[in-house]
């Protein structure tokens, strides 16, 4: 029985080694091509499989329509024929933008960022305002009990 599992263990190790080398970054960049088309938006400028150029004009489900060459001629296409992506639409490269700086930035650190800018006198009339609605609250507090103690 030993001399079986110690045959078996190179052939073992190759699988192993074959999934780590050739398996597994061929899934990784099969799921980034099938996020890259899936994420294709009206404006993208893009490269099919076959070599052809073109800007998305409107998308479907499965298809998408690409505009190419001076002439203006539209294609419908799969969108697994998409290669890669040329430009990107710029709503899309704003959104990301915008994604990027929200993930960097904390809410909290925002709020006392606020704080920190105000000014002497704002703060000052923030705190008025803030005593002058407690001293209305105790007004109508007291008006209240008064109405239940009658």
């Amino acid at each position: 029985m030993g001399s079986t599992a110690a045959q078996l263990l190179p052939l073992v190790a190759l699988i192993f080694i074959l999934y780590f080398l050739m398996i597994r970054p061929q899934k990784k960049k099969d799921k980034q091509i099938n996020e890259m088309r899936k994420n294709l938006m009206v404006g993208d400028e893009i490269v099919t499989i076959g070599g052809i150029y073109g800007k998305i004009v409107k998308t479907k489900d499965e298809t998408i329509v690409i505009q190419t060459g001076a002439d203006r001629i539209r294609l419908e296409m799969a969108r697994w024929s998409v290669s890669s992506v040329v430009k990107d639409a710029p709503r899309k490269a704003a959104a990301k933008a915008e994604a990027e700086e929200v993930k960097e930035e904390d809410a909290p650190k925002k709020s006392i960022r606020r704080l920190r800018k105000e000014t002497p006198a704002e703060a000052e009339e923030v705190k008025e305002e803030v005593v002058n609605a407690a001293a209305e609250v105790t007004e109508a507090a007291e008006d209240l009990t008064e109405e239940l103690e009658d």
